[in-house]
C-alpha cells in the first residue's frame, strides 16, 4: 500500500522547489544573485527545504539496528548519491568531473548533503539520544565557521582540505534544518500547538523582517545567528502559511494539484534543470537592470523558472517511461510497485 502523504508538505515542498530554480536563474541566467528579493527568499529557501526533508526522513517508532540501517542507506545512496554522480558526469565529463567534486559537487551538493544528513541523523539517534539538538547546532555552527574563515586559514590543510571539500562540510551548516524537521514530525502536536498562536505568528514575521533588513558582516558570531533565526523564523511562516490554508492546497485545487506534482518531482528537477537554465538571458541582464525594479526583475525571472520546471516535468515523464532509466536516474524502486504508483510517488 502506497504511503499516505500529507498534501500541504507536499505543496510546500514544490513552492520551495520552484524558488530554487528561480534562485539558480537569477545567479546563473542574469548574472544578479540578489535580484528580484532574492535575498530575501535565500534566508529561507533551503531551510524549508532541508526542514521538509527531515520532516520526511522521521518514522515514528523507528528502530535503528544493523538490518534498518542497511537497507536505509543502500536505499538513500541509489537515491540521493548514484543519480548525483549519473548527472554530474553527463554535465561535465572527465577530466572536468573530477574538478567538479569539491563543496558544491558542480551544483550538485544538495542531494550529496542530503545523503550524509541522513546518516548524520542515523548516528544521532543511535548514539546520542536525548543530545540530538546539541549535535545538530555543533556541526551547524562548525560548518558555517569553516565556509566563513575557509580563505584565511583552512584552505591549505593539504588532504583534510581536499577532504572536507569532497564531504562537502561546509554545506553541512543547513543540518540544523535538517534535525528540526525531525523534531517537528516527532512532536507534531506541540509544534503546531506554538507556532499557531496570532501573537507567536506576528513575534516571528517581525523576527523576520528584521533579520531580513539586517546588513551583513564579517563577524561569525552575528552572521551564524542571521542564518540560523533567518532560516527558522522563515520557515515557521510558510510552513504555518500553507497548513492554515492547506484547503488550497489539495489536490482538487488547480494551485494544490500542480505545487504537489511539482513537490513529488523534486529530485527530477534538481537533476534536470542545470542542463535547461536558459543561460542566454544573460545578454539581456544589463538592460534589465537599468529599469531598478525588483516586480520587473522577479516577474522576469519567475517566468524563466516556470518555464525551466515545465521542461523539466516533460523530460522526467519521459525518462520515467523506462525503468532502468527511472531506476538509475531517479532512483524510482519499480521493483515494489508498479509504474502507475511510482509516477506518484516522490524519489526524495
Amino acid at each position: 500500500m502506497a504511503k499516505q502523504r500529507i498534501e500541504y508538505i507536499d505543496a510546500m515542498r514544490g513552492f520551495t522547489m520552484i524558488l530554487v530554480v528561480y534562485s539558480h536563474i537569477c545567479s546563473l541566467c542574469l548574472g544578479e544573485m540578489w535580484m528580484g528579493w532574492n535575498d530575501v527568499f535565500f534566508l529561507f529557501r533551503l531551510p524549508c527545504f532541508f526542514f521538509i526533508s527531515g520532516w520526511l526522513f522521521e518514522k515514528a517508532g523507528r528502530q535503528w539496528n544493523y538490518v534498518s540501517i542497511k537497507a536505509t542507506v543502500h536505499h538513500k545512496f541509489m537515491v540521493q548519491i548514484v543519480p548525483t554522480f549519473i548527472f554530474l558526469l553527463l554535465l561535465a565529463p572527465p577530466p572536468e568531473f573530477f574538478s567538479r567534486l569539491g563543496a558544491t559537487k558542480g551544483g550538485y551538493w544538495f542531494t550529496f548533503a542530503l545523503f550524509e544528513f541522513f546518516l548524520l541523523t542515523i548516528f544521532s539517534e543511535k548514539c546520542l539520544k536525548k543530545w540530538g539538538g546539541v549535535f545538530a547546532l555543533f556541526i551547524s555552527a562548525a560548518a558555517f565557521c569553516y565556509d566563513i574563515y575557509y580563505s584565511r586559514y583552512f584552505n591549505d590543510m593539504g588532504l583534510l582540505t581536499d577532504l572536507l571539500g569532497f564531504l562537502s562540510f561546509m554545506t553541512w551548516r543547513y543540518f540544523l534544518f535538517f534535525y528540526l524537521g525531525t523534531w517537528g514530525k516527532r512532536h507534531f502536536d506541540s509544534f503546531v500547538y506554538w507556532t499557531s498562536k496570532l501573537w507567536a505568528i506576528i513575534a516571528i514575521f517581525a523576527g523576520f523582517v528584521f533579520i531580513a533588513l539586517l546588513p551583513h558582516s564579517d563577524n561569525a558570531v552575528s552572521e551564524y545567528l542571521i542564518f540560523a533565526f533567518g532560516g527558522i523564523f522563515g520557515l515557521i511562516l510558510v510552513f504555518h502559511f500553507f497548513r492554515t490554508f492547506s484547503s488550497i492546497f489539495t489536490k482538487d485545487r488547480c494551485l494544490g494539484c500542480s505545487l504537489q506534482y511539482v513537490g513529488t518531482r523534486t529530485l527530477d528537477i534538481y537533476l534536470l534543470h542545470y542542463f535547461l537554465l536558459p543561460k542566454f538571458l544573460i545578454l539581456y541582464s544589463d538592460q534589465l537592470r537599468t529599469y531598478e525594479s525588483r516586480v520587473l526583475e522577479f516577474m522576469v525571472a519567475m517566468s524563466s523558472a516556470l518555464i525551466v520546471l515545465c521542461l523539466c516535468l516533460l523530460v522526467s515523464y519521459v525518462i520515467r517511461l523506462s525503468p532502468f532509466l527511472g531506476h538509475y536516474l531517479f532512483g524510482v524502486d519499480y521493483q515494489k510497485h508498479d509504474i502507475t504508483c511510482e509516477n506518484n510517488k516522490s524519489a526524495i
